[in-house]
């Protein structure tokens, strides 16, 4: 946990929580698999046939959870060697110009991304180049819910839920999981990445947070190693 945020009501210690045990989850589930299919192909000349692509979706998942969660305990790395030579005023100024072209990013990134995950999910696209304007007319042909991921196998216990989502009614069942599943990360990803920036704004308008750049590995790594000797 950074040294910069602590978590101060029940629920958000709940929250806080359950988001490094995703982490945890995602990473160790990619150990795992990747363990068990050099085990099968070095011992006994099989492996997991889907297992390069499930590791590949759980790493993507991985990395888009983890940009939000570092937005929230302010874990991005950054160069704030002209920022430090600013006045209280000015690098609190600094802060809020980052802040809003971060913002204005996200924004951009949440309509590319919804964009590129709603065929998946049947649901139709925004219009508009930059910033959306409404939603496309889907056409009967338009609908692609039906595409499967290449290797990964569908479990039977989501079978029901899945099908319902996303199966376009007349079309065969899945034997394959449906690539609307796991592009479901995108979305959702960049919306919990919108959230933290906002409560990172709202942790600087109330001088809480000084800036996005609060991480310095190096100078932390240097003071544990200091404190270490001296003790």
């Amino acid at each position: 946990m950074s040294a910069s945020y602590r978590p101060k009501t029940a629920l958000a210690r709940a929250v806080h929580a359950v988001e490094e045990t995703v982490i945890a989850t995602l990473l160790g589930l990619m150990a795992l698999v990747t363990f068990v299919n050099v085990v099968l192909r070095y011992g006994f000349n099989s492996g997991l046939i889907w297992g390069l692509e499930l590791t590949l979706v759980l790493f993507a998942w991985l990395v888009l959870f983890g940009i939000a969660y570092g937005f929230k305990i302010t874990m991005h790395l950054g160069v704030d060697a002209v920022i430090n030579m600013l006045g209280h005023g000015p690098r609190r100024l600094m802060a809020f110009l980052a802040l809003a072209v971060c913002m204005a990013y996200a924004l951009l990134l949440m309509k590319g991304a919804y964009d590129y995950w709603a065929p998946y999910a049947n649901l139709a696209p925004t219009t508009g180049r930059w910033f959306p304007t409404g939603f496309e007319d889907m056409k009967p042909w338009d609908y692609r819910g039906y595409v499967p991921t290449e290797r990964i196998p569908m479990p039977e216990i989501l079978r029901a839920p899945l099908e319902y989502l996303f199966l376009p009614e007349g079309e065969d069942p899945y034997e394959k999981l449906p690539v609307a599943l796991p592009y479901t990360m995108i979305p959702f990803a960049v919306a919990l990445m919108l959230y933290r920036l906002l409560q990172a704004g709202w942790r600087i308008v109330t001088g809480r947070q000084e800036g996005l750049i609060v991480s310095h590995e190096a100078e932390d790594a240097v003071e544990e190693v200091a404190a270490e000797r001296g003790n």
